[in-house]
């Protein structure tokens, strides 16, 4: 190879791309998460993209309904995309016939207005792993999400995570992929180096960061300058650094208390003339943290219920049932949301 090409990280990964996918990839059309990725770069816009509760009836079934009315409350609060079957969603508490029904409910109710990506790196491995993933991405999803702790053991290098990595891109031919650093079965950061590896199939549009760590998310974004890829952070502490440091949006647990300032935050955050604003809010949301998150599959749900929706307050995978004093902190911390939003117009 050209020393030139190897020493450019676009032209690294344009040649990468022909070597993984044949050269028939580079004539593939721009579709679903990667042209709004591309259209979003344009218009300098950055997204919320919610990671969606699964709402249940009282027998801990899915409540389908409110699974709609849940999406539509994301998209009336601003989220500019859906992030279904993630770990808010439980997906380890669903069986994969509801994990794939879920997901098809959010992408029916979206109907193609903004993408939908989902968790589907499911399967002891790389065989079930591509079978399920095929599986979701026939119920419309923009992109399938991979679980970077599904790829390899806490005691693994990075060279057995891209092998494995490898085995599961063989056969699944040109999905679209995005990769999730969730903490269940264990957290592993995105290292560069694998990062380098999916950059170079062209196929990742997609990356949830949980680091908690704004040099590591600004150094995967000066190695993804160029690609198709969008970084969304789930860390509030750093919300508002990364989105000025080139991050596509944020995927915040707060999106599931009060997602229309998040999305104001993505609205605003590179805005001169909100820098104070903006700076601000980003005090006030990292305090809040803390106050909101005990409990968080029912007091997100308690806190919805307080902003017109009707969610049972169940959970396949909350331990206890919300304390009174839990529920007075979200009473107050509702309180405290409706004077920032009288404060910044939302």
């Amino acid at each position: 190879m050209d020393d030139k090409i190897t020493n450019d990280p676009k032209q690294r990964r344009d040649f990468m791309k022909k070597m993984v996918l044949g050269t028939a990839a580079s004539l593939m059309p721009v579709y679903g998460l990667q042209a709004w990725n591309e259209m979003k770069e344009s218009m300098g816009e950055k997204s919320f993209v919610p990671v969606m509760l699964t709402p249940y009836n009282k027998d801990k079934s899915v409540d389908y309904k409110g699974l709609e009315s849940l999406t539509d409350h994301y998209l009336a609060a601003g989220a500019r995309g859906l992030f279904a079957n993630c770990l808010s969603s439980e997906m380890y508490d669903l069986s994969p016939e509801e994990r794939l029904k879920v997901t098809e409910t959010v992408v029916r109710r979206v109907n193609g207005r903004f993408p939908v990506v989902a968790t589907g790196s499911f399967g002891k491995d790389a065989y079930e792993k591509a079978t399920f993933s095929k599986k979701l991405a026939d119920t419309g999803v923009d992109a399938v999400i991979l679980i970077t702790s599904h790829f390899a053991a806490p005691e693994d290098l990075d060279e057995t995570m891209i092998r494995n990595l490898e085995a599961y891109l063989n056969q699944t031919h040109s999905l679209s992929l995005g990769t999730y650093e969730c903490p269940s079965p264990y957290k592993r950061v995105l290292s560069l180096e694998v990062l380098d590896f999916l950059l170079g199939t062209g196929r990742l549009v997609y990356h949830k960061d949980t680091t908690e760590d704004i040099e590591h998310i600004r150094k995967k974004l000066r190695l993804s300058d160029g690609s198709d890829l969008g970084l969304y952070n789930a860390h509030i502490g750093s919300a508002v650094a990364s989105l000025r440091t080139g991050g596509a949006g944020l995927s915040p647990i707060a999106g599931n208390y009060y997602p229309e300032v998040i999305a104001w935050v993505c609205q605003h955050a590179e805005d001169p003339d909100k820098k104070a604003e903006v700076d601000w809010l980003q005090d006030k949301l990292t305090d809040m943290e803390s106050k909101i998150t005990a409990n968080y599959q029912l007091s997100s749900r308690y806190y919805l219920n307080k902003s017109g929706l009707n969610l049972e307050l169940t959970s396949r995978r909350a331990n206890a049932s919300l304390t009174r004093e839990e529920q007075e902190q979200i009473d107050q911390a509702h309180r405290e949301v409706q004077e920032w939003k009288e404060r910044l117009g939302v």
